[in-house]
């Protein structure tokens, strides 16, 4: 069985990420989205509620599974069994950054082999980075997250600016 993982922040899953993880669970038995609880990193959801939210729009893909974890990505591969890492690309700067973190990774753990996939083009200009900082002044961000995800999205900031 070819089990792969897909790491990131997902601080919020875009359709981007969506798109990775429905192209990406074609080509494996077992896709594992994992969470990545970066203590360096300040998120504006929780990793309790990123994993609700991937759950919730990755429930029609029924070979993937969510899950989170803390520390390298090359540790938890190998904990749970994973002999693949997905990584998604939108443009030359994310190839030389994800360049570098599969020959670290490779050095880490050898039997964890990484598999580039494009973005598609549709979705180039999308981050969760962009999104926050549409949403942050109420902007549109229909065209960025799953429509699931949009109202968490709109009620962090509405709670972040009544506060």
């Amino acid at each position: 069985m070819k089990k792969a993982i897909y790491a990131g922040s997902f601080d919020p899953v875009t359709l981007g990420h969506l798109d990775i993880i429905e192209r990406a669970s074609h080509l494996v038995d077992v896709l594992v989205v994992a969470v990545l609880e970066n203590p360096n990193k300040k998120s504006l959801f929780t990793v309790e509620e990123r994993k609700q939210h991937l759950e919730l729009v990755t429930a029609d893909l029924p070979n993937v599974e969510v899950a989170s974890f803390r520390g390298l990505l090359a540790d938890f591969a190998t904990e749970i069994g994973a002999t693949v890492a997905i990584r998604g690309l939108r443009n030359a700067i994310d190839f030389a950054s994800e360049y570098q973190m599969y020959l670290i990774n490779r050095k880490l753990n050898h039997q964890l082999e990484t598999i580039f996939l494009a973005a598609d083009e549709e979705h180039l200009s999308l981050s969760s980075t962009n999104a926050k900082e549409i949403a942050v002044f109420g902007g549109n961000i229909d065209f960025m997250v799953p429509e699931q995800v949009r109202p968490f999205v709109v009620q962090k900031y509405q709670e972040m600016h009544s506060v």
